[in-house]
């Protein structure tokens, strides 16, 4: 194929002004190294110091806080950039999306609608605990993304770890996904649709990719949300109860209570879904005095500690578990 144009990667507003845009947007309501980094999503790497590039909506994003301001520039698809004269390194116009729209795409994936503050206030008065913790965590919000997206890379997260999880979500976007544009000579690719997912190759690729046991999962996933749902099913789950929400989910290959409730929480609008896990649970029995199941995360001690923290922290449970 044509040889991209490759892209100068944007790192401050000060490089290319006229492709910046900011958003007020208060440190104690955001802070982006501790949301992007904590294994809520696996699209975003610190491409400079304070600045993170990423994919979200199917373009490539840096973003950057300064003070109360949250700085954004959205990379044009290498067409766009083809016929065009570069003037100090800045492509002579901007991305085709109109500030509006990407200031909505923003304010949405990040949830800016929800007020974090008062959020801590009500959590640290109900739980000392939190209090004492949150004060070295502000700004930690849940974001809001893709439900595609968000079921297949926690899928992966099985017996896994952040930097292995990132690697090979890379791998499956680089194989499956469209390729959005180079920075730095750097590819960048969309999270693959679910029909990409559905070949009949796909398992045997996934195997190759070093998906081991989860490529089967990712596949047979993606096979029975086209045979059912549908992606259009799948985002409508954001209108149902948590619990059933939470059953349809579980019923998919590989996925189960913890992976459902973070899909529910990350992409769902589920805000009272709890993750649990061993770090959870061991929290919940040592700092909180809970003493629920034995020598393991039995399914009724799971949802037991996600009712206890429900009842501790109210109907954005979730949120406050993220801190």
């Amino acid at each position: 194929g044509r040889s991209p144009t490759p892209m100068k990667l944007r790192d401050a507003p000060s490089s290319c002004p006229s492709l910046w845009r900011c958003l007020l947007c208060p440190p104690a309501e955001l802070r982006l190294d501790l949301v992007l980094s904590s294994g809520q999503s696996f699209r975003w790497w610190e491409s400079s110091p304070g600045a993170w590039t990423g994919v979200l909506g199917g373009r490539v994003w840096t973003l950057r806080q300064d003070g109360d301001r949250l700085w954004y520039t959205v990379y044009g698809e290498e067409d766009e950039h083809e016929e065009e004269e570069e003037q100090d390194g800045c492509p002579a116009k901007a991305a085709k999306l109109d500030a509006a729209e990407t200031d909505r795409i923003l304010r949405d994936y990040f949830q800016l609608d929800v007020g974090l503050s008062a959020l801590y206030r009500a959590w640290g008065a109900a739980d000392p605990l939190f209090r004492k913790v949150a004060n070295g965590f502000p700004g930690v919000r849940v974001l809001r993304q893709d439900p595609v997206e968000c079921l297949f890379s926690f899928i992966c997260t099985s017996n896994n770890h952040i930097s292995r999880i990132t690697a090979m979500i890379e791998r499956l976007c680089q194989a499956f996904g469209r390729r959005l544009c180079c920075l730095d000579s750097r590819p960048f690719h969309a999270f693959p649709s679910l029909s990409a997912l559905t070949g009949a190759d796909a398992e045997a690729r996934l195997r190759a990719l070093g998906f081991g046991y989860r490529a089967k999962f990712v596949s047979g996933s993606a096979r029975a949300i086209a045979e059912g749902l549908g992606t259009e099913g799948l985002c409508q789950l954001r209108t149902v109860p948590y619990a059933e929400a939470r059953r349809v989910l579980c019923a998919l290959p590989g996925v189960g209570a913890k992976v459902a409730d973070c899909v529910c929480l990350l992409s769902l609008d589920k805000a009272e879904a709890l993750p649990v896990d061993t770090h959870v649970w061991h929290i919940a029995r040592q700092r909180y005095g809970v003493a629920l199941g034995g020598k393991s995360l039995t399914p009724r001690a799971y949802q037991e500690i996600g009712d206890f923290f429900r009842g501790l922290w109210g109907p954005r449970a979730g949120w406050a578990q993220a801190v």
